[in-house]
């Protein structure tokens, strides 16, 4: 029973071994690097302030809402 356990788990790690995925290099040079670091820095910073200071709720939720009172009103 020990051999088909082996057998099974080598047959296992081939196939997980097929489907891994190698990444690329990163060909940029590093005043690039650090230049698009410095946007994706300041790209978040300004989402999470524009999410920080709205209290209105999602579109989700508002257009859900909306939907179900709809519903209601047409029973």
């Amino acid at each position: 029973m020990d051999k088909r356990l082996q057998k099974r788990h080598k047959r296992q790690v081939a196939r997980a071994k097929e489907h891994v995925k190698l990444s690329e290099p990163d060909l940029r040079t590093p005043e690039q690097i650090t230049a698009a670091r410095e946007a994706a820095r300041s790209a978040s910073g300004r989402r999470n302030d524009t999410g920080a200071n709205s209290s209105a709720p999602t579109g989700r939720r508002n257009t859900a809402t909306v939907t179900h009172t709809a519903a209601k009103t047409d029973v």
